[in-house]
């Protein structure tokens, strides 16, 4: 029996694979017109799956093809290098390139002419920079000739972006030419879960099926990690529903030793401050490469550009670690939000969290309280002020002592978007969405409903709830608590009032530098 493959390349008669067959075609074209390229995909992208099975369709056609994985070789010496390199050649191409330098070896290569040749260099930017340069010139030169000889194809693989490492060392390469090995379609998914459904007869609910890809929005390595923790902890359950998605999605963010997570919040730590803004401020930042941290952060798979040209997050489940890591301490707050909470006087006779009820004494809670623990500051100590994702864990923590009682749970979702997080409770299998906002001005109101709407229908429910945090001196008639239909379901309006003012002047007082003693103009005698 096949299994859902975590490590390494697949073995297709051990492991779930996906043909691809889309994918390889445009690999085959590529090659069968002669071109040089590169591409580059995080890990766990199934690359090294997508190569081999490339490199399959090509043999068939009468290719050699010799892929070689330069890992960890950016201290190695020339002479390390060329060994590893000669040995793989000669072995995949059956030529001979003993005591040959690395000039030589490619000479020796370009005068190959009945055979068809295929180099594929993994892991390219692992290669040691004091020679990675000649090794580039020296396939620059067999590529102005590539019509004349056997070498008609070599492919740079990297798991960061390498279009500036090669485009650093003198490419031979039109960086237009490049394969992108997307992650898998939501089709794809369902496809990958259908084989271990047709060869167990154990079933996913559709349900969880979309989940799946919506946290991991089709990333090959979590798609597979998710899967194979599924079918391990419910092995004996004819049916793997939303529950037991929602154990595996817990383990993940709270227990998994991932680590490509680990790698994630290792390469976000490097630019914390600007990672904060995008993780807690919602607002549109325009995706430029020239900036440092949004480069550091697309090339390493953290980010990408949406649809209008502004930086977006990519995969969810990253997105809700680096939340869930970074998210604002409140230094106690919760124990005090919890002291005195009678959790039997909110249950309604059907015994259900009463969410009117919670949320009026949230209400005020935080008028006694002030949000004065929530403003946020950032990894210097400075302070920035309120944001929606503070609110929202004001919000969270509060209702954490209910749901411990009755055994539910919370979680934020957060959409790619920047910033933009709902808060998912869940008890018994009954679920509410509820949305934070900070009120900016009407427009933003509004679009914050037209949000909240589209992500409650596309959990499938019929209602949520939108909590709107305004300052106190805003008067706006139009901004009002109460149930209305929007777009088909019920948004639930609750208003929390906060004092600018009062909560935060003196924070702001004390960032304000020290002013200066005024000397004295009396002159000593």
């Amino acid at each position: 029996m096949r299994k859902f493959n975590t490590s390494g390349p697949n073995i297709i008669t051990e492991d779930y694979t996906l043909s691809r067959l889309e994918l390889i075609e445009k690999g085959k074209k590529l090659v069968h017109t002669n071109r040089y390229f590169t591409i580059w995909a995080p890990r766990q992208t199934g690359k090294s799956t997508y190569f081999r099975l490339l490199a399959d369709a090509l043999h068939e056609e009468g290719y050699l093809v010799c892929h070689i994985n330069f890992e960890n070789y950016i201290n190695t010496p020339l002479s390390s290098f060329m060994e590893r390199l000669v040995l793989a050649l000669e072995e995949d191409w059956d030529i001979s390139l003993t005591d040959l330098d690395l000039s030589q070896v490619f000479h020796k290569v370009e005068q190959i002419k009945d055979k068809k040749l295929v180099l594929i260099i993994d892991e390219v930017e692992g290669i040691n920079r004091q020679y990675f340069g000649e090794f580039l010139h020296t396939i620059r030169n067999a590529y102005h000739s590539r019509s004349k000889h056997g070498l008609k194809s070599v492919i740079f693989v990297g798991v960061s972006n390498i279009t500036g490492v090669v485009q650093d060392n003198a490419s031979p390469f039109n960086i237009s030419d490049s394969l992108q090995v997307d992650y898998f379609t939501k089709q794809e998914v369902f496809e990958l879960l259908t084989q271990h459904e047709a060869e167990t007869g154990q079933k996913f609910a559709n349900e969880v099926k979309d989940k799946i890809y919506a946290i991991t929005v089709g990333q090959p390595g979590l798609v597979n990690g998710f899967a194979a923790r599924l079918v391990e902890l419910f092995a004996q359950k004819p049916l793997i529903d939303y529950m037991d998605y929602l154990a595996v999605e817990d383990w993940y963010l709270y227990k998994a030793l991932d680590k490509n997570v680990a790698n994630v919040i290792n390469k976000a730590k490097k630019h914390q401050k600007f990672l904060e803004q995008l993780l807690f401020l919602e607002r549109k930042v325009r995706f430029d490469i020239d900036t440092e941290e949004i480069r550091f952060f697309y090339t390493n798979g953290l980010i990408r550009d949406d649809a209008e040209g502004n930086v977006t997050f990519w995969v969810p489940l990253y997105k809700k670690r680096l939340q869930k890591y970074f998210y604002p301490k409140m230094n106690g707050e919760a124990q005090t939000i919890q002291a005195d909470i009678w959790v039997e006087k909110y249950l309604t006779a059907d015994n259900q969290l009463d969410m009117d009820k919670i949320i009026r004494e949230y209400q005020a809670y935080a008028q006694k309280r002030g949000f004065r623990p929530f403003f946020v500051t950032d990894a210097d100590g400075n302070a920035l002020g309120l944001r929606e994702a503070a609110l929202m864990y004001s919000f969270e923590t509060f209702i954490q002592s209910f749901l411990t009682a009755l055994r539910g749970k919370s979680y934020l979702e957060p959409h790619v978007a920047l910033g933009r997080s709902d808060l998912i409770i869940n008890i018994l299998d009954n679920e509410w969405v509820i949305e934070a906002k900070i009120f900016y001005n009407a427009a933003q109101y509004t679009d914050g409903k037209a949000q909240l709407a589209y992500y409650i229908k596309s959990l499938g429910l019929n209602r949520g709830i939108y909590l709107v945090f305004v300052d106190k001196q805003v008067t706006n008639p139009y901004i009002l608590e109460g149930t209305e239909v929007f777009d088909g379901v019920d948004i639930i309006t609750y208003l929390v009032r906060y004092d600018l003012e009062t909560d935060f002047s003196e924070i702001r007082k004390a960032q304000l530098p020290p002013k200066k003693k005024k000397q004295s103009k009396l002159k000593k005698k």
